[in-house]
């Protein structure tokens, strides 16, 4: 276990390392002198070259990369000329209010998911397991921005029971509670489609395995083959899937959160791109990276746990 983790943390780190380099690269190269995005298109050059000389930009590359990997190690990561604070400050606050949409939304989709798609694999062809897969597929192929404009077509503008934005801030007569529930739905609705797709397909496979048939044919408890036989097997292959969306839900819901204007990562970074932010799109990019990694090396985990024949 002790060299599972230290080649999955060198990897992490290397990874953290090539992409930071290549992040800071790009935006070098990216068209237009960095000084020129921060003071914007109506600056003078001389004030550009002033600004450029100001924060080093003129000189080598490589030891500029040197003294922004110092810094970073050292929890600077700059400051953020969109929000007016330093990068840290602004990734710690919106990541926090993510990291809240994540858990619920996550809290959501595992058990609602585990328990359509067991129930979908258990009787593969039966009207139960047609209706929850036809469900399942024409949920997940709508778009999130459809989805979330159909939900609020009838939750906010026709019934009225439900606030169209998520700012989090509890004002007119709206909770911050009632705030989440319309993204909640979107991401659950749109992610559990995927994930009871594969859980159904993996039931289905471990269902028609030899050592199911053999418990049935004991006289076992149907319950008893379906808890602990059956979905601990079926899980092998789906809790990767599982364990990757919680990237996706903290990285990935841009859409989401554009809809909903809710003041998360994901739309911070679409702001940052916007308004050419560097600082905060290179410190950005580096968590985003270093949540798809952890997430990877915690999917490789859970499915240690399940199958104790890849411990060996």
């Amino acid at each position: 276990m002790a060299r599972f983790f230290a080649k999955h943390v060198a990897f992490l780190l290397l990874t953290l390392l090539v992409v930071s380099f290549l992040v800071f690269t790009l935006n070098e190269f990216s068209p237009g002198a960095v000084a020129r995005k921060i003071l914007g298109a109506y600056a003078t050059q001389e004030q550009v070259e002033l600004l450029t000389k100001q924060m080093g930009l003129d000189r080598p590359l490589l030891v500029r990369y040197v003294e922004y990997l110092r810094a970073a190690a050292s929890g600077d990561l700059g400051y953020s000329a969109r929000y007016k604070l330093p990068v840290r400050e602004v990734i710690g606050k919106h990541l926090a209010n993510t990291a809240l949409l994540a858990a619920i939304a996550f809290a959501c989709i595992v058990p609602f998911s585990m328990v359509l798609g067991v129930a979908a694999g258990m009787r593969e062809g039966s009207r139960l397991d047609r209706v929850i897969l036809m469900l399942s597929t024409v949920v997940a192929s709508i778009p999130e921005f459809a989805l979330g404009v159909f939900l609020a077509s009838v939750f906010v503008v026709w019934l009225h029971w439900l606030p169209g934005t998520a700012t989090l801030v509890a004002g007119g007569g709206w909770s911050v509670a009632s705030q989440l529930v319309l993204p909640v739905a979107v991401i659950v609705l749109f992610d559990a489609g995927y994930v009871v797709s594969m859980i159904r397909a993996s039931m289905v496979e471990v269902m028609q395995r030899p050592y199911i048939r053999t418990a049935v044919l004991k006289g076992l408890p149907l319950s008893r083959v379906i808890l602990r036989h059956a979905v601990r097997n079926a899980m092998l292959t789906p809790i990767t899937v599982i364990m990757l969306q919680i990237n996706y839900l903290v990285a990935g819901v841009v859409v989401v959160e554009t809809v909903f204007a809710y003041p998360g990562f994901g739309r911070m970074m679409l702001e940052a791109t916007l308004f050419k932010d560097i600082a905060l799109i290179e410190a950005g990019a580096l968590v985003a990276v270093f949540l798809a990694v952890a997430t990877n090396i915690l999917g490789d985990l859970a499915y240690i746990i399940l199958d104790p024949r890849i411990r060996v």
